[in-house]
């Protein structure tokens, strides 16, 4: 995990350096303040994680001698593939054109999105992948 840390401490030193730089040459505050506040954001996160790091036992991928049959089995369940998420950026495509449009096309497009996240919520409740 101190890899991790590390990167994000990068991240802290960096976004102070540019916030910096972008007040200096441009005097824009919004925009330094943005850069700021991801800097203080990328502290925040390694400070978490290499505080942690200093309580917990090394992780199979923080150590050298590490074997493959080490690390946790499983990582978790992936799904092999979905056609939910075309429906609901169907939606989020229809509901912008609507935006342009007519009231009625949002109307349309959030029934859309609606389905595709009903549907993609309660995939593996019917159908072929049922559990």
């Amino acid at each position: 995990m101190k890899i991790e840390g590390w990167t994000f401490v990068l991240g802290f030193i960096f976004y102070g350096i540019v916030g910096g730089a972008y007040w200096y040459f441009s005097g824009d505050v919004v925009g330094t303040t943005l850069l700021v506040l991801t800097g203080a954001l990328a502290f925040l996160v390694a400070f978490y994680v290499l505080y942690t790091a200093k309580r917990v036992f090394p992780r199979p991928e923080d150590r050298q001698d590490a074997e493959i049959d080490e690390a946790d089995p499983e990582y978790g369940f992936f799904s092999p593939h979905s056609w939910w998420p075309l429906v609901v950026a169907l939606g989020a495509a229809i509901i912008a054109l609507g935006l342009v449009f007519a009231v009625w096309v949002i109307v349309f497009g959030v029934t859309v999105l609606m389905l595709g996240i009903i549907g993609w919520l309660f995939e593996y409740y019917r159908g072929e992948f049922a559990r």
